[in-house]
């Protein structure tokens, strides 16, 4: 036998041995994760055969939901018809992994932790999902920050949404939110995740909203602060974050940001609203700067470390809230989320001081259909005539 008839003999027999391992080895079930069902219902799979406890934990619901195992190792679970919106779920191994579904593409980003995505569809759709509508422009933005910390190679950004109608040579310009993230998200949070384009394009083409750029930063004055939770136990930490991310806001993106682009000038033609950590930036920032922003949104503001007197000393006087001359002071949060006690605080500071505060509580916890809800609801509400 010749070393190539050998050679070709071998190769084989080897085929055929892996052909017939691969033949006995079982057959992996067939699965689809999540399915969303007519009636709104979620069916979530996991293929764990090994797990003794499978959970899927998502923001429709405070509550993780069991799964139930088949004797093929697949662990599956519905949920209770849902509002129509994209949540966000994670499966728990053995009451502690968290993973993501290996079969979703659909991951959301975060400094972090990944979670999945699931859209619950709307008939017709829902204001933050894709319809045949016009819709505009998000810009992506990246510069030298010289006041933020910790941030690689000092590189920062912000993105800019521009309304379907924008035109650069509009006579007047257009007015302007400043539109921020919560804790651990990157600047795409509220374009990504909270789909605040779509639901601007939404507004502005059924004539609820008034055509305006949102600008979304990173919102981090020291991006060490993403990297450790407990830092929110710690108010020097929490301060100095946001101090420093007041100065970027306002002394590098806003002046880079109103020289690009077709800016409106004034107080009144200038918005800041933000959720959680955002929230307490844009608090902080609008209440102490009235002289740049009319307008001031807080969505489940992180306040719960805040002594209200020394945080906006502007308003020790009875006169203040009169010189500060608010078009809009409107702070929503969640009957579920944990700051909703700090929150209630802030609105009986608020009224005590004669601040023309709105406050809002919607069903809900510390999540994206909460935030999405909450911007739905305040954007018609900014730049209106008096």
């Amino acid at each position: 036998m010749s070393h190539v008839t050998r050679l070709t003999t071998t190769l084989t027999l080897l085929a055929v041995s892996f052909g017939c391992s691969y033949a006995q080895a079982p057959q992996q079930p067939t699965l689809h994760s999540p399915i969303v069902n007519p009636d709104g219902s979620v069916t979530f799979q996991m293929l764990a055969p090994t797990a003794t406890s499978v959970e899927v934990q998502t923001d429709a619901d405070l509550k993780h939901l069991p799964m139930t195992k088949s004797p093929n190792g697949v662990w599956s679970v519905t949920t209770q018809p849902l509002t129509p919106s994209w949540y966000g779920y994670n499966f728990v191994l053995n009451g502690k992994f968290n993973t993501l579904d290996p079969i979703n593409s659909h991951v959301r980003e975060n400094y972090v932790s990944l979670s999945s995505e699931v859209l619950v569809p709307g008939t017709p759709p829902a204001p933050w999902e894709d319809a045949d509508i016009p819709h505009g422009r998000v810009d992506q933005h990246r510069y030298t920050t010289h006041i933020a910390e910790h941030l690689p190679l000092n590189q920062s950004g912000y993105l800019v949404y521009l309304p379907p109608t924008y035109d650069a040579k509009k006579k007047g310009g257009y007015p302007i939110l400043y539109l921020l993230h919560g804790w651990s998200d990157y600047e795409t949070g509220w374009s990504h995740v909270g789909r605040a384009n779509f639901i601007l394009d939404t507004l502005i083409d059924s004539g609820k909203a008034v055509p305006m750029i949102v600008v979304m930063p990173l919102g981090y004055g020291d991006l060490d602060f993403v990297r450790n939770y407990n830092l929110w136990q710690n108010p020097t930490a929490v301060d100095h974050n946001t101090n420093l991310f007041a100065r970027t806001l306002l002394d590098e993106v806003m002046p880079a940001v109103e020289r690009e682009y077709n800016v409106a000038p004034g107080r009144d033609n200038r918005a800041i609203a933000g959720l959680s950590m955002g929230g307490l930036e844009s608090l902080t920032i609008g209440l102490n700067n009235p002289d740049k922003f009319a307008w001031v949104v807080g969505m489940s503001s992180a306040i719960h470390q805040e002594h209200f007197d020394e945080h906006f000393p502007a308003y020790t006087s009875p006169e203040a809230a009169k010189k500060a001359n608010l078009r809009l002071l409107w702070v929503a949060c969640g009957t579920d989320d944990g700051l909703i006690r700090p929150n209630r605080d802030f609105v009986t500071w608020a009224r005590s001081k004669d601040l023309p505060i709105t406050p809002i509580e919607t069903p809900g916890a510390h999540t994206w259909p909460v935030w999405r809800d909450n911007l739905l609801h305040v954007a018609p509400l900014l730049f209106q005539p008096r």
